[in-house]
């Protein structure tokens, strides 16, 4: 359970990387903001006005965007302390050992697999909505999760029990993944630029049109913090800290930046630059999307999976022609979401099928394509399904929570790393050692007790069902265990100190 992958042989490894140093700061951050805005703010943002924060959703962005940077800021510590593929699955690997790093690999699979199926079903409410504007009419029973009542238009209620839309990307993604489909640099930027330009457009549009009728708007923020109902997490303080929990949901990815950090020209000072600056960037630009959306729209209405298409609309019909923009905007930003998100849920099962950990038909690569085609069909397959049948709500808040219990596993690693491993080099050190990792602990902790008790009950089943399954299978499987080296990547995977030995106590040396 303790093994461990080596530390020292993933920094002789990046002293010796043939990959080029050509990132500074500001190319980090933008980095960090093409990869954080997403789903979060185009979807989930709705629900934490509507059901719990109201107008003050914007206080939740900010709570949200400090735990982000409590952990961020350890993400820096061992980025630039261990550079290597895997992210916090290796980390966990190289530190905590195998059990760890099978308890992260499981609550990655909520971060990246059930995230995909949340901007699934994002995306299909756009591209309903976008439809619609086409005079395209999907059936409503096939745009929602199974046994969801939903109000249409002229008053009635129909139950759905199907989101078509959201299966069918998920499917048609997965397919593209089996051949191969990967975002080259250009294609990426330039979809991070819609993204960007979209909500810029619709902060600036709804802005004006906010100032110029701000009579009629601003009732919509009267009450900025509603009263509390009087349930947990209803509104009042403790609906903020719930919406933070939520709207949380908006800030993954962030950690994409500390993938970067071999690339870095100066890892020591950009990394923590790179990270924080895309954290505090994001912050303000949600901050502004959220006081457009609340203002424009009564946070009561807000309860959709496209409350930014909700709010364009409400500019009034003669800006016809820019909600459909921004509506055509946020599905191709989305696409792109679900597609690096499924793409990171497989290349996770693939190496950990590599490790021994999972099935090896996990790590089988087509001959032709040259892509892991069984893990990405299944994959695909499980992400669909979830999009397909489950509430969005439901899938968010255990995409969360899974997310912040990775971010709190992060945190402790750094802790772990300090003291068994003081003297490495390290390009970067989190500031207020220990404080910083422990508020960064605490922070995640506190967030994931907002969360509603039947997703904690369904995360303390699936985190046992890990458990059980890794005793069944994972350690009685692992390379590490058998001896045997895996060197995914030209990774050496032992510590010294766990390297295996003779009946001598001798290291076994191997060719």
């Amino acid at each position: 359970m303790m093994l461990r992958k080596t530390v020292a042989q993933v920094q002789r490894d990046t002293q010796t990387s043939e990959l080029k140093r050509s990132l500074g700061p500001w190319n980090l951050v933008f980095l960090g903001i093409g990869c954080i805005i997403g789903a979060g703010i185009f979807v989930r943002t709705g629900n934490a006005a509507a059901m719990h924060a109201g107008p003050a959703v914007l206080l939740s962005f900010v709570i949200a965007g400090i735990v982000c940077a409590f952990a961020g800021l350890s993400y820096a510590e061992l980025s630039s302390t261990l550079p290597v593929s895997g992210s916090a699955y290796t980390y966990s690997y190289t530190t905590l050992g195998e059990f760890a790093a099978w308890v992260m690999g499981s609550l990655l699979l909520l971060e990246y697999g059930l995230a995909a199926s949340v901007v699934a079903v994002g995306w299909s409410g756009y591209m309903v909505s976008l439809l619609a504007d086409m005079g395209i009419h999907v059936p409503a029973a096939l745009t929602g999760p199974m046994g969801y009542p939903k109000e249409l238009a002229d008053g009635s209620t129909v139950t759905t029990v199907f989101n078509l839309p959201a299966f069918l990307v998920c499917t048609a993604l997965a397919l593209l993944l089996v051949l191969g489909v990967s975002e080259s640099a250009k294609v990426n930027n330039i979809i991070v630029a819609i993204k960007v330009s979209v909500l810029t457009a619709f902060v600036v549009v709804g802005g004006i049109i906010i100032l110029q009728n701000w009579a009629t708007f601003a009732p919509n923020w009267d009450p900025f913090i509603p009263p509390p109902t009087g349930q947990q997490g209803e509104f009042g303080w403790s609906g903020i800290i719930r919406g933070a929990s939520i709207v949380f949901f908006a800030y993954i990815g962030f950690e994409a930046v500390s993938t970067a950090a071999q690339e870095a020209k100066d890892p020591g000072k950009d990394m923590p630059f790179g990270v924080i600056g895309s954290l505090v960037a994001c912050t303000i630009i949600y901050i502004l999307v959220s006081i457009v959306l609340t203002l424009i729209v009564p946070y009561t209405d807000l309860n959709v999976p496209d409350p930014v298409a909700v709010a364009v609309d409400a500019f009034g019909p003669q800006w016809a022609w820019f909600a459909s923009t921004i509506k055509v905007g946020a599905i191709i930003g989305l696409t792109s979401v679900i597609l690096v998100l499924m793409y990171g849920q497989t290349r996770i099962f693939y190496t950990m099928a590599r490790d021994g950990l999972l099935p090896k038909v996990f790590a089988r690569v087509h001959q032709r394509f040259r892509t892991p085609w069984i893990n990405t069909l299944v994959v695909g397959l499980a992400v669909a399904i979830a999009a397909g049948f489950f509430d969005i709500n439901f899938l968010g808040d255990a995409t969360s929570v899974g997310t912040l219990a990775a971010f709190a596993i992060v945190s402790l690693t750094v802790i772990w790393l300090r003291q068994t491993h003081p003297d490495i080099p390290r390009g970067f050190k989190v500031p207020l050692y220990p404080v910083l990792p422990a508020l960064g602990i605490l922070s995640c902790v506190w967030l994931i007790s907002s969360v509603p008790a039947r997703v904690l009950i369904f995360f303390a089943w699936y985190v046992l069902g890990g458990i059980v399954l890794y005793f069944l299978y994972g350690m009685r499987n692992s390379e590490l265990a058998k001896g045997r080296d895996v060197m995914p990547d030209d990774e050496t995977p032992y510590f010294p100190e766990d390297a295996p030995r003779d009946v001598t106590g001798e290291p076994i040396i191997r060719p």
